[in-house]
């Protein structure tokens, strides 16, 4: 069974949620919230596993509550934003917190569900190719000429190349067929990555990777986002 938080302002969609939810066999909410503080809250009491979290709310919104959460020890809890605008800086702030997923509050029910149990399982809930993109788009590397990150000595020569296309926006299925291994040794070494760099999932990986300059923006992105 799917333990489930709905925080969002309003209370019709609230209610809407909620009783979307319980109709499935397996999967309850165990509790509600209007806030983001007030989310918080819910989540110490209950550790449910997953949070819909509306990403504009009164009093503490949806990527600072994501935020807060990540820095008080809820790791394995998985995020799911929920908000009416289709906003690339939007998207990629909510990632950038912690979140596990992003999902319009228009999507249907059935697209909905889907998320909620993809996260659940561990998934993330924005494609590589479009986590890819709005990495390229909004992180800011180091200068040129910058000496690459010494947590890189940590990993083994495959675990860096699967580091490289993960960043790059390749999923589980591309990676195995670009290195020749089986889907299971690349999650084996995607989780090898995770655990020595001390990330939480792909998306903090492919994040760190632009970040400490491993990986670069294509020259496209780079000329789309000078001023």
């Amino acid at each position: 069974m799917i333990s489930v938080v709905v925080a969002d302002d309003q209370e019709l969609m609230r209610d809407g949620l909620t009783v979307i939810i319980n109709h499935q066999e397996d999967m309850e909410v165990v509790a509600q919230a209007s806030d983001g503080q007030e989310a918080i809250d819910r989540v110490r009491e209950t550790h449910p596993d997953v949070l819909l979290l509306d990403v504009r709310m009164p009093t503490l919104d949806g990527i600072a509550a994501t935020r807060l959460l990540r820095e008080q020890g809820f790791e394995q809890l998985a995020i799911l934003i929920l908000t009416t605008f289709d906003v690339d800086q939007v998207v990629y702030q909510a990632l950038r917190a912690g979140a596990t997923g992003f999902m319009l509050k228009d999507a249907p029910r059935e697209e909905l569900l889907h998320a909620i149990r993809a996260v659940a399982a561990g998934d993330a809930q924005v494609a590589p190719a479009i986590t890819k993109r709005l990495i390229e788009q909004f992180v800011a590397g180091p200068s040129p000429g910058s000496d690459p990150p010494q947590e890189i000595a940590k990993l083994s020569d495959r675990e860096r190349d699967v580091l490289l296309l993960l960043a790059r926006g390749h999923s589980n299925a591309e990676i195995a067929a670009e290195l020749f291994l089986s889907e299971t040794t690349v999650k084996t070494h995607v989780g090898a990555v995770l655990r020595k760099l001390q990330l939480r999932d792909r998306t903090t990986a492919a994040i760190w990777a632009y970040e400490t300059g491993l990986v670069r923006p294509t020259p496209s992105q780079q000329a789309s986002t000078r001023p």
